[in-house]
């Protein structure tokens, strides 16, 4: 005979199972402490103008 199971249930642990993987996901994405945003923003920012810096022209003058 087939295992008897309560489909509210199944479908409960389905979402608490989604909502754990959202969170985990979240933790990841924003769970940086200020000082570290800061530098990594600070670190892009000084890629980009380095970047810039080693144009030799400007696209739109010539």
């Amino acid at each position: 005979m087939a295992e008897i199971i309560n489909l509210r249930q199944v479908r409960k642990a389905r979402e608490k199972a989604a909502r754990e993987a959202k969170a985990a996901e979240n933790r990841v994405l924003f769970g940086r402490p200020k000082a570290t945003k800061t530098l990594v923003e600070t670190r892009k920012a000084l890629e980009a103008s380095r970047l810039e810096g080693h144009r030799l022209s400007d696209p739109d003058k010539t």
